[in-house]
């Protein structure tokens, strides 16, 4: 869906990297490495999305770090444009809704850090039915053509873990 609507292979990339987690923040050199482009084509990006005022910029030293701007008045829009593309809504919509007592949904892995490797691992924290949720995600799978790795907790062990850059996708904030 998107990469008819965007040609540019290097914008969908930071499309998907600062929409995907909107506190993912990325420096220009770093983009390259991990994109596996020249500067150059990523410059011309960033500069392009920081016109459009999608993203902001903060010098750091000598580094200047690009961010998603939240205030942009179609944020939201782009942001469900990449989840659409990802296929997250499809993979809560089809497993949140039936899995029994599901107190939240988050993202981790790749994924949280805004890159897209193919491979969606999804953190569930309550009590469900493991073999209803199996089906799901095979189901889920087939739609979106990403592999889903599921974890399972209970609230109590949730509680005990530290997941850095957690990106909550269903559930309350509490």
């Amino acid at each position: 869906m998107l990469d008819t609507l965007i040609t540019s292979k290097t914008r969908i990339r930071m499309l998907l990297k600062f929409f995907t987690n909107s506190t993912s923040t990325a420096y220009l050199r770093g983009l390259a490495e991990e994109f596996g482009e020249s500067t150059n084509s990523i410059r011309h990006e960033l500069n392009n999305l920081s016109r459009a005022g999608y993203l902001v910029s903060t010098e750091e030293g000598r580094t200047i770090q690009y961010r998603v701007n939240t205030h942009h008045p179609l944020y939201n829009e782009v942001k469900s444009l990449v989840h659409k593309y990802l296929g997250l809504d499809k993979i809560i919509e089809n497993i949140v809704s039936k899995l029994g007592d599901l107190r939240a949904a988050y993202i981790i892995g790749d994924y949280a850090h805004g890159k897209d490797t193919g491979t969606i691992e999804l953190l569930l924290v309550g009590e469900i039915d493991r073999n209803y949720l199996t089906n799901l995600v095979n189901k889920a799978s087939g739609l979106i053509s990403r592999n889903i790795k599921v974890i399972q907790m209970t609230e109590a062990d949730f509680a005990k873990e530290k997941y850095q850059s957690a990106l909550l996708v269903w559930g309350n904030k509490d």
